[in-house]
């Protein structure tokens, strides 16, 4: 790759996404694992403001990252690139794997942000029916049932580069363990996903990318 890092400036768009995306889900936190929900309410009403707040950082990190990722997919070489100028290996075939692969998971995260989009916005506009857990859930499946894809995707881009193995393995693995917890129990924390992006987001920040030699 040439000297301006694609990589790493791909990493660190996802980074500060996941990084405001937990800032976003922190106001109010215990209210995700409080089962009543008459106490739920009254701590959302209590913390109002800085709800409101949360799902609009929420929101943006939600966004960020999958453009992060497609910034990453636009960095990795395709088939056709010179051999010799870039981090991948010298394979057509691999590269183009590599680059379909990462698209295919840039594509999945960016189709599942709006309907996490529209949930933030339900939650911060209708404090009593998040409280009370009223409204449809699918909207909230179908955004996590697109991650699922997209870490699938994302692993097979990753073991198909010569990154470390281990970051390839942990996408890679991570989709079908949270694709049975969400099967299993209709619901997932959807942290789950980006600390394994945010990883691979810190990960491409400190990939050495060589500097386009022949």
């Amino acid at each position: 790759m040439s000297g301006n890092h694609p990589y790493r400036r791909a990493g660190a768009v996802i980074v500060a996404g996941t990084v405001v995306w937990f800032v976003g889900i922190s106001p109010v936190s215990r209210v995700y694992i409080t089962p009543d929900d008459a106490e739920r309410l009254r701590m959302l009403t209590s913390g109002r403001r800085g709800w409101i707040v949360g799902q609009h950082l929420t929101a943006v990190g939600t966004v960020a990252v999958p453009v992060g990722f497609a910034a990453f997919a636009r960095a990795v070489p395709g088939k056709d690139a010179v051999p010799g100028t870039h981090s991948v290996p010298d394979t057509g075939a691999t590269r183009g794997k590599a680059k379909k692969w990462a698209y295919a998971a840039a594509a999945a995260l960016l189709a599942g942000a709006p309907f996490f989009v529209s949930s933030l916005a339900r939650r911060a506009s209708d404090l009593e029916g998040f409280a009370y857990r009223r409204g449809s859930n699918a909207p909230f499946l179908a955004y996590s049932g697109l991650h699922v894809v997209a870490l699938a995707a994302l692993g097979g881009s990753l073991l198909s580069l010569p990154t470390k193995r281990w970051i390839g393995v942990t996408a890679s693995v991570s989709a079908p363990i949270y694709g049975a917890i969400l099967v299993a129990k209709k619901d997932i924390p959807p942290f789950c996903f980006y600390l394994v992006e945010g990883l691979t987001g810190a990960y491409l920040m400190a990939w050495e990318e060589p500097t386009g030699q022949s």
